[in-house]
């Protein structure tokens, strides 16, 4: 019977506050809306302060509570996780106040929320591109922020993701082998091209390693004439991997290569 009772008392409180809610919607009163909104927002109810903000930004624009409001509308769309409308409200604040007070923090978060709307590597990469473009950007502009040091951990995460797909078409080329073609070409110069442009991957040896072994996969199935260049190809790209890696977690596989490629050179 208590269980009920308090469970009534729960659905009751919750249709008065919708009620009230909905009285504060249809209000003309500006002030109170604001405050009320404030009061959401602090509850973590980001639904109904976002909503309150919003039918009040109108009437402050001009004046100096505008990008009070404005910043509240952003970081209530960021407790919704709904990252995209934050960062069109982030980027609205700084092209209205490009000296606002908010400024910096909303320069960083425009990156933060593309960042955080980056998917998997298989997907389309657009939001990291632009996550690593807003937040180069914002360091650019503001070197001296404290944000600086978050700024560049999230770059780095971008781009390891960046590398990550790119190694992960490279070794679907691989794995297509030499269907339709030689895939294994392709896989060796996705593979180099990705570690131009991502130097300092942390998945550097995996792409050495698929060179490697796309070189010896070439020279494996290749035709005799051009078995003896292709396992030298696969031997100079075993010492490029163990100078750098003399330790690497694929040392075994790289050893093995260069065996059986030494031994067919030899032959």
């Amino acid at each position: 019977m208590k269980t009920n009772s308090f469970l009534v008392l729960i659905v009751v409180l919750t249709l008065f506050s919708c009620s009230d809610y909905q009285k504060l919607l249809k209000s003309d009163d500006a002030e109170l809306k604001y405050t009320k909104a404030v009061e959401y927002f602090d509850k973590g109810d980001f639904m109904r302060a976002s909503t309150l903000f919003d039918a009040i930004a109108t009437y402050y624009k001009g004046t100096d509570r505008s990008e009070t409001v404005l910043n509240y509308m952003a970081k209530s769309y960021m407790g919704q996780k709904d990252y995209y409308s934050a960062s069109e409200y982030y980027k609205t604040y700084v092209k209205t106040y490009p000296k606002g007070k908010y400024v910096v923090e909303s320069k960083y978060m425009i990156g933060y929320c593309y960042y955080l709307d980056s998917p998997d590597a298989r997907l389309d990469q657009s939001a990291t591109i632009n996550a690593l473009t807003a937040l180069q950007e914002f360091l650019d502009v503001y070197p001296e922020s404290d944000r600086v040091s978050d700024a560049n951990k999230l770059i780095e995460a971008l781009t390891n993701k960046l590398a990550y797909k790119a190694y992960l078409n490279a070794k679907l080329y691989y794995n297509l082998g030499n269907y339709l073609g030689n895939n294994y070409e392709s896989a060796v110069i996705t593979a180099q091209n990705a570690l131009k442009k991502f130097p300092s991957t942390s998945y550097r040896e995996e792409l050495i390693m698929l060179i490697l072994d796309s070189k010896f996969e070439q020279a494996v199935q290749s035709i005799e004439e051009k078995k003896i260049e292709r396992y030298r190809n696969a031997i100079d790209e075993y010492y490029n991997y163990i100078n750098e890696y003399p330790t690497g977690k694929f040392r075994k596989q790289a050893d093995r290569i260069f065996n059986e490629s030494k031994k067919n050179v030899k032959d």
